[in-house]
């Protein structure tokens, strides 16, 4: 059945965050803690309005046009003037020649994959990761290792013993890169420490003699924007100096609109044309009026200023959906109040099972209540196994009312489930 389709399109499934918002949507009353989606109360609506007259009064002909493959040049420098900025340090990594603008962070890594890899390749992911990239994985029949992530971001010991075994193997020469999210990580909200990446670049640099290539680390950036306190960590970026692969991808669509679909990546010279050639033949560039709206948004001071007030927002809320799991959750649960990002991420005692299929799970539904299974979260890797026992929970979208009532519905289901 289906033999006239590629090997991506007979391996491809169906998301699972498909189903979730599917589900959202077709179940009147259902709250979902699940998407993570961004706060509709603080989308840039007027703001969006006025920069939208701007552009057509002074270049409407221009934004309306097809741009360059690469991305507009004004928004390549001020991305990078950006990044810049916030690591406070200057080196030949932040050049606006080595920034490509992409429809959304999504279109990057899935570029990168294009560009990197070759079936059964290896990529090294955090231990839980971003489900949605691991599906991009599965599609091009390209294995990941499970890495052990701590509070402060990769487990190094565990890094070291997975490519001692994979080098122990032979298989050292098929991994072509590490993937990190390393702010506010979806789906944990752990950040990855300063040390930890430096360590980490070293590491990689080490093995990558015996693998007899570069094994990239790749920096998915997509929440570093999203930060309501503590302070902020330099990117890979900033200490580029130790080593040349070094990838940084950010978005602009979650910390401005999401219906803004931009992003960006800053890439090494050896990797960016060939990245760009595939860009070409995706789409021969990112729809140049987004482009002009997020520049406006940024030359303008409307961009630094929604950053304030979406900070306070989910400050707010992510401070309420604490509250509410620690009212509710009378049963042992491990987690951390975020600091910035969407999610918390919940451990329950290990015998009690989230999947889909799990009385958890099942029982929430019947309450109308939805949330991201932990599991899903984790690469299929024969040498690790998967946590059961955990959830992810987004405070991003839902209001005050539906993350009080969410966490209440959510609580019952789980201590019904439990008993």
């Amino acid at each position: 059945m289906n033999q006239y389709l590629s090997k991506i399109g007979r391996r491809i499934k169906e998301p699972p965050i498909s189903w979730l918002m599917k589900t959202a949507i077709e179940t009147p009353g259902l709250i979902s803690l699940a998407a993570g989606f961004t706060d509709s109360s603080t989308l840039p609506v007027k703001e969006t309005f006025l920069i939208t007259k701007s552009i057509f009064k002074k270049a409407g002909k221009t934004a309306l046009q097809y741009g360059s493959t690469e991305g507009d040049s004004n928004l390549r420098q001020l991305t990078s003037d950006r990044i810049k900025m916030l690591d406070n340090v200057e080196n030949p990594s932040y050049s606006p020649e080595r920034v490509l603008i992409t429809n959304g962070s999504q279109q990057f890594l899935y570029m990168l994959v294009e560009a990197l890899c070759e079936e059964e390749d290896i990529i090294l992911v955090e231990a839980p990761t971003y489900f949605v990239f691991l599906g991009i994985l599965q599609s091009h029949n390209i294995a990941a290792r499970n890495i052990k992530l701590d509070t402060e971001g990769i487990n190094i010991d565990s890094l070291k013993a997975t490519l001692d075994c994979l080098d122990k193997n032979g298989e050292l020469q098929k991994v072509k890169f590490f993937y990190s999210v390393s702010y506010f990580q979806n789906p944990t909200s752990y950040s990855t420490a300063e040390n930890k990446k430096r360590e980490t670049i070293k590491i990689l640099k080490h093995y990558e003699k015996k693998a007899g290539h570069p094994i990239y680390y790749v920096e998915d950036a997509a929440y570093r924007e999203l930060r309501f306190s503590g302070q902020d960590i330099p990117s890979v970026l900033s200490f580029n100096n130790l080593n040349n692969h070094v990838i940084y991808t950010g978005t602009y669509s979650k910390p401005f609109a999401t219906g803004i679909r931009v992003g960006y990546a800053f890439l090494p010279p050896d990797i960016y044309q060939v990245i760009k050639r595939i860009k070409g033949n995706h789409d021969f560039g990112t729809a140049n009026y987004l482009q002009q709206i997020i520049v406006e948004a940024i030359k303008s001071g409307i961009y630094a200023k929604h950053l304030k007030v979406i900070a306070k927002r989910y400050s707010e809320k992510a401070n309420l959906m604490g509250k509410e799991i620690k009212k509710n959750f009378d049963f042992p649960v491990h987690y951390i109040t975020p600091t910035g990002g969407l999610y918390f991420w919940v451990a329950l005692p290990d015998k009690v099972k989230t999947g889909f299929k799990s009385k958890v799970f099942q029982q929430a539904l019947k309450k109308k209540v939805i949330y991201v299974p932990g599991e899903i979260c984790y690469a299929d890797d024969p040498y690790f196994k998967k946590p059961t026992n955990e959830l992810r929970i987004s405070f991003g979208y839902s209001e005050e009312t539906d993350i009080s009532a969410g966490i209440k519905r959510l609580g019952d289901a789980i201590r019904e489930s439990i008993n």
